[in-house]
């Protein structure tokens, strides 16, 4: 959000949904480095025995890659989880779906990831008085700034307190 914004957030740190401003994108604060272990730690646990992930002997000698992958659902959960502590800790209720995923470019091991979130739509909840939706859509980016991952998610946000009974 802009530095100039001024509203409370969360104790946490996350933001409301009144603070969302259509438009507006985050670039956020963490970065990671993406490593082996990341990789078959997160295949292992999700079951997939790929051996794009986890098989370096494979990857050297049957991809056009020469090199593992990283598993694209572990980038889907880090590009996602890089926003948290910027925006939605302690404010989120849940997810409400994720469309438009897509992954326009390869992440190895040893890569560092950033991302960005934009704000493109909100609204208030047609049920719940406490409640908002907000789109997301997040990016992330290896550090030569090649895109790699791309969302849009629906997240269920509460409203400031003071404007819930509003």
């Amino acid at each position: 959000m802009s530095p100039t914004v001024s509203h409370t957030s969360h104790p946490r740190g996350g933001l409301y949904y009144e603070d969302f401003e259509i438009g507006v994108v985050v670039s956020h604060r963490l970065t990671r480095t993406v490593t082996q272990m990341d990789n078959v730690l997160f295949s292992s646990l999700t079951l997939n025995p790929q051996p794009l992930h986890i098989d370096a002997h494979f990857c050297a000698t049957e991809t056009e890659w020469g090199r593992p992958l990283m598993n694209s659902l572990f980038t889907l959960g880090l590009m996602i989880g890089i926003s948290v502590n910027d925006l939605t800790l302690g404010t989120t209720i849940g997810n409400l779906g994720m469309s438009e995923v897509r992954f326009p470019a390869p992440l190895f091991e040893g890569d560092t990831v950033h991302a960005t979130t934009e704000v493109a739509a909100k609204r208030l909840s047609r049920s719940r008085p406490d409640a908002g939706i907000v789109d997301f859509i997040h990016r992330a980016y290896r550090q030569d700034e090649v895109l790699v991952a791309e969302c849009r998610r629906q997240a269920f946000m509460c409203r400031r307190p003071a404007a819930s009974g509003a």
